[in-house]
């Protein structure tokens, strides 16, 4: 791992400071009048986001931490953790958590039941009464099977759909309604939420 000295420091650096993997936000380089040069430093704990300020001395070296950003899918709350997924390389992710110096709690919901819904809005433009009767059609099939898609507004020639589907149902609304509509289409997805089941007859 790569090191990196006090009087390199720069905002956005991460480094380890006494086992804690911290990002620096803020620095300066301070030579008094009387007394050693010295770097103050703010940093911030990226597990508990605290802040902290001290000083190094320019020579003092750290070990510098790799940060892999990866964009998850949030699922819940469960009142102690966030719990995301990664859907598809999620094992790996497990990995890479197991190695950072404070454990985030991952639970693997392959077989978990779960009640998982996304909220969407979907925005069709340029629209004549033809078809604005088209966009009621296809959300009344989507309504079919405990559906929720619903007309949040109209103008003079578009119409607002707001759905609460699944995300696999989501992705449908949205590819028949791009093959039907083209570019009039505009669409605001919320990411899907969801909550373990009571029961287990849900998935």
């Amino acid at each position: 791992m790569a090191k990196v000295s006090a009087g390199d420091i720069r905002n956005g650096v991460t480094i380890e400071v006494d086992g804690k993997v911290c990002q620096v936000i803020d620095f300066m380089h301070v030579k008094p009048g009387k007394g050693a040069a010295f770097v103050r430093v703010k940093m911030k704990n990226i597990i508990d986001g605290g802040v902290v300020e001290t000083t190094f001395r320019p020579t003092e070296t750290f070990e510098q931490a790799h940060i892999e950003r990866k964009k998850m899918q949030y699922l819940y709350n469960d009142g102690e953790f966030y719990n995301y997924m990664d859907n598809e390389t999620f094992e790996q992710i497990k990995k890479q958590l197991n190695c950072m110096v404070e454990v985030i709690k991952v639970i693997d919901l392959t077989h978990v039941p779960l009640h998982m819904k996304e909220i969407l809005y979907a925005k069709v433009k340029g629209l004549d009464n033809e078809g604005k009767e088209e966009v009621f059609r296809i959300a009344q099939v989507f309504n079919v099977n405990n559906g929720n898609v619903k007309v949040a507004d109209i103008g003079e020639d578009s119409v607002l759909l707001e759905c609460t589907l699944t995300d696999h149902r989501n992705d449908d609304l949205i590819t028949l309604l791009k093959k039907q509509f083209k570019s009039k289409v505009e669409i605001v997805r919320g990411g899907a939420v969801a909550i373990e089941a009571i029961s287990t007859s849900c998935r």
